[in-house]
């Protein structure tokens, strides 16, 4: 089958988007990447652009077939807009809801594919919890958790910004959209706190923002209850409310999210755990569990972070799905809907098959 995606622009080459090129461009598409600065070293050529400037983005995209935003989630609207008007297919990462539900609204009449929150969570987390789902005949619990953590935490926070500070106060701020007895509702993040271990490692759970994608709406009469929480080492909450609602921090969000970025800088050995759990009827009352942790693999001679690997993986599986003719190729499609046999079988979808374990971690990272 000729595929329907050849040229693709990549919007921003941070951590995840060079990555997400790179693995793009492994996979066979001709890869275009775009930063305020050309980046050296990448297998694909780069362009240097001010993507705030939209009439810029606009003279570029010419001949391109398919775009994916790795850019900040308060830019994504503008640039959705851009690239539908032009029919091409769009991705991005984003799990800010505002920015989602814009973009469901400009996909109705939309003749290419308009796929946000390809990333983590959302984005493989959903797949993931639909996967299980799909097993009942009804539903009394779906509950979705990731997260990304430094691998031997240090300090009282236990964390480590391998990911957006930005996204991540975005997250711990925003209201939480969650199922609670068939109804939908917003409650607020940081709250709902519970105790989870994975491989003996104990943990905590709390809510935060995004998480969920679109699974409220899509399994609104199909499920009593549904959530997501983000994952951390104990204790972790409990400073976040702290900083947040009793510093008031929460008025400053630009301020607070330096400030967290400069005490708990980026590790190179990191962890992503998820935890994925759906109870309900399929012949008697049931629970079914995706329980994985995943660590830094090395991709075209580098090792990757766990959290970036993780991230682009799955929006580059999603591309090939929709280039491939596995996926629709217009309209807004969302990640719940993605049927996981397949996702897992696309070129960067096997990377999930491949759990690599953190015991050698660091004589991977650093030699002898």
């Amino acid at each position: 089958m000729e595929q329907k995606i050849k040229k693709i622009m990549v919007l921003g080459l941070g951590k995840v988007g060079a990555l997400v090129g790179t693995l793009l461009k492994e996979t066979g598409f001709e890869v275009t990447g775009v930063a305020l600065r050309e980046k050296d070293g990448l297998p694909f050529p780069s362009k240097a652009m001010d993507i705030g400037k939209i009439e810029k983005l606009e003279e570029e995209l010419l001949g391109m077939d398919a775009v994916i935003s790795c850019m900040p989630y308060h830019l994504n609207k503008k640039i959705a807009s851009v690239v539908c008007k032009k029919g091409i297919h769009y991705f991005d990462l984003t799990e800010d809801v505002p920015t989602t539900k814009a973009i469901i609204t400009m996909s109705k009449d939309a003749k290419s594919a308009m796929v946000p929150q390809c990333g983590l969570a959302p984005g493989f987390i959903c797949i993931i919890g639909a996967s299980l789902a799909e097993q009942f005949e009804k539903i009394r619990h779906i509950r979705l958790r990731v997260g990304a953590l430094p691998h031997h935490p240090t300090g009282l926070l236990g964390y480590a910004f391998n990911w957006s500070p930005e996204g991540v106060v975005n997250e711990y701020l925003n209201d939480c959209e969650v199922l609670e007895n068939g109804e939908k509702k917003c409650i607020s993040p940081l709250e709902w706190l519970e105790t989870i271990v994975i491989n003996g490692v104990q943990l905590e759970a709390f809510t935060t923002s995004g998480g969920l994608g679109t699974m409220c709406d899509t399994y609104a009469g199909r499920a009593k209850n549904i959530d997501y929480k983000t994952i951390r080492y104990p204790g972790h909450a409990k400073l976040m409310n702290f900083i947040f609602h009793e510093l008031l921090m929460r008025e400053d969000r630009q301020y607070v999210g330096n400030l967290l970025a400069n005490a708990k800088p980026p590790v190179s050995d990191d962890v992503v755990f998820i935890h994925a759990s759906v109870e309900g009827v399929k012949g008697s009352l049931m629970r079914d569990e995706y329980v994985r942790a995943f660590y830094p693999v090395e991709i075209a001679g580098r090792i990757y972070r766990a959290i970036s690997w993780t991230t682009a993986a799955s929006a580059c599986a999603v591309i090939e799905m929709v280039s491939n003719g596995s996926l629709p190729d217009r309209g807004f499609i969302r990640q719940e809907s993605i049927p996981l046999n397949a996702f897992l079988q696309t070129s960067n979808g096997r990377l999930y098959n491949n759990e690599p374990h953190g015991g050698d971690i660091f004589k991977r990272l650093f030699g002898n």
